[in-house]
């Protein structure tokens, strides 16, 4: 069974960082790409990251602009956030597959609270 645990969200003040985890479990995950995506309340879930499966390359959401970085050691998948936003408040969803547009896996969600 695969599963997909995130840890490592909470709640921070503006300007201040975070560090989420994934680890994927299940099955081999070295062929599939490793990425995360956040839904904010009524909104529409949208891309954040993503890590290729073997070139390890690496892209972003728009709104990014430098100011996270997506790691991957085997099958735990990082994603290290800093200067942080009130906007950047979500649930963070990690995602695999093979396609980073559909991806074949989620995980349940870990909320980041940005506050003042």
């Amino acid at each position: 069974q695969v599963q997909l645990i995130e840890s490592g969200g909470g709640l921070v003040q503006v300007g201040g960082s975070l560090r989420l985890s994934c680890a994927a479990s299940g099955r081999t995950f070295s062929n599939y790409n490793m990425g995360w995506f956040r839904q904010a309340p009524g909104k529409d879930r949208e891309f954040v990251a993503v890590i290729t499966s073997t070139e390890r390359n690496t892209y972003y959401g728009d709104f990014v602009n430098g100011r996270f970085a997506i790691t991957r050691e085997n099958d735990t998948v990082y994603l290290q956030m800093n200067l942080l936003q009130f906007e950047d408040t979500a649930t963070y969803y990690c995602a695999v597959g093979a396609s980073v547009a559909s991806p074949d896996y989620w995980g349940r969600g870990t909320q980041v609270t940005v506050s003042s």
